[in-house]
């Protein structure tokens, strides 16, 4: 009876992590970084060259993460002068918090006079309700008038356009 009860514990203290662990932190919209790191940052290097970094909340997918990082640029670019921007480094983190370790076990001994042997066999079965972030970093380089040809350039105007206009209002 009392191993019933420690279970039951177990279980609801388990319970009760993962319901906190599945809420969602920070902002789901596009935004200046807030006070827990979510959201644009940007970082001048040189007169026409930036480091713009989106730190995406618990469960927003890598490509809207992306999507506002590339947003942030076109508004640096039209903010400071530039028509265009080039994308000449870019890396996309992702690291996993919260949640539940689930894992099992199993286990023989021996009790009272009697001698016996012991086996034990255990697993980690991952983890349950943890959220991913993502993180997405770009260095872009600015420029005015016509972008070159054989580069990977966004018109800045395009960019923001195209974000003014998505139906996801973002």
């Amino acid at each position: 009876m009392e191993a019933m009860n420690k279970m039951r514990m177990i279980a609801m203290a388990a319970g009760a992590m993962l319901l906190g662990a599945c809420a969602a932190v920070g902002p789901a919209s596009y935004g200046a970084a807030d006070a827990k790191g979510f959201g644009y940052e940007e970082t001048r290097i040189e007169a026409d060259r930036y480091r713009v970094v989106y730190r995406g909340s618990g469960g927003m997918p890598p490509e809207l993460v992306e999507d506002f990082a590339l947003r942030r640029a076109a508004e640096l670019a039209q903010s400071n002068g530039y028509d265009w921007f080039q994308i000449v480094a870019r890396s996309m983190d992702r690291k996993e918090r919260g949640g539940v370790g689930v894992g099992a076990g199993f286990g023989t001994g021996s009790y009272g006079r009697r001698s016996g042997v012991s086996v034990g066999v255990g697993g980690d079965l991952g983890t349950i309700g943890g959220n991913q972030y993502f993180t997405a970093r770009l260095e872009v380089l600015m420029g005015e008038g016509e972008a070159p040809e054989d580069s990977d350039a966004y018109d800045a105007a395009s960019v923001l356009e195209s974000f003014a206009s998505s139906p996801e209002g973002y």
